[in-house]
């Protein structure tokens, strides 16, 4: 198989449109229908579900309360936008947050998902945001876990990371197969 990663100079929203076209060459190249993005003020999300027409595109979110409690970080206009043109937009709760986080901020102590979040950190933020955006659309029954999905994720705004893999459950964390990376930032 010729497999070629791209590496981006350094991370940034500067880097979405590049990100967005190789998952969408990726996922003709492969046959994959299924086209995750991390999106928190929707940005993001509408472009991607422009950029994929027909295919099953899902728009991962923030938690609600991420920021501050009773507060969404996605712009209402913005999920519409997704939402009219065909995507669909999963807010939940994140699969390395949660309930450790708490313990985080109340004991000043890290919990295992956040180790597990840090870990993967190594091979960029977007990695991370990728996988863990997975896992949410696994547990929430949007993905299958038997079929491969492209995830792009980012640093900070905007997507600078592309992989294939094959989403688990969370309580299945370690079935997540991490198929390849199709690009992400050399220096982070």
């Amino acid at each position: 198989m010729d497999y070629q990663t791209v590496y981006f100079e350094k991370p940034g929203p500067e880097n979405t449109d590049e990100t967005l076209r190789i998952a969408g060459e990726w996922s003709d190249r492969l046959g994959i229908r299924t086209i995750l993005t991390a999106s928190t003020s929707g940005d993001t999300g509408v472009r991607a579900v422009g950029r994929f027409p027909g295919r099953d595109v899902i728009v991962v979110s923030h938690v609600h309360g991420f920021s501050a409690p009773n507060e969404t970080e996605m712009l209402a206009e913005n999920r519409g936008k997704i939402e009219s043109a065909g995507g669909r937009v999963l807010t939940c709760q994140h699969a390395f947050g949660g309930i450790g986080r708490a313990v985080r901020f109340k004991f000043g102590t890290f919990e295992t998902e956040e180790l597990i979040a840090n870990a993967l950190r190594t091979f960029g933020q977007g990695v991370k945001v990728a996988v863990e955006t997975a896992l949410m659309a696994a547990d929430a029954g949007w993905v299958r876990t038997d079929r491969d999905v492209i995830s792009v994720g980012g640093t900070e705004s905007g997507a600078d990371t592309a992989i294939v893999l094959r989403p688990a459950n969370v309580s299945r964390f370690f079935d997540v197969r991490i198929r390849g990376i199709l690009c992400k930032p050399w220096n982070f």
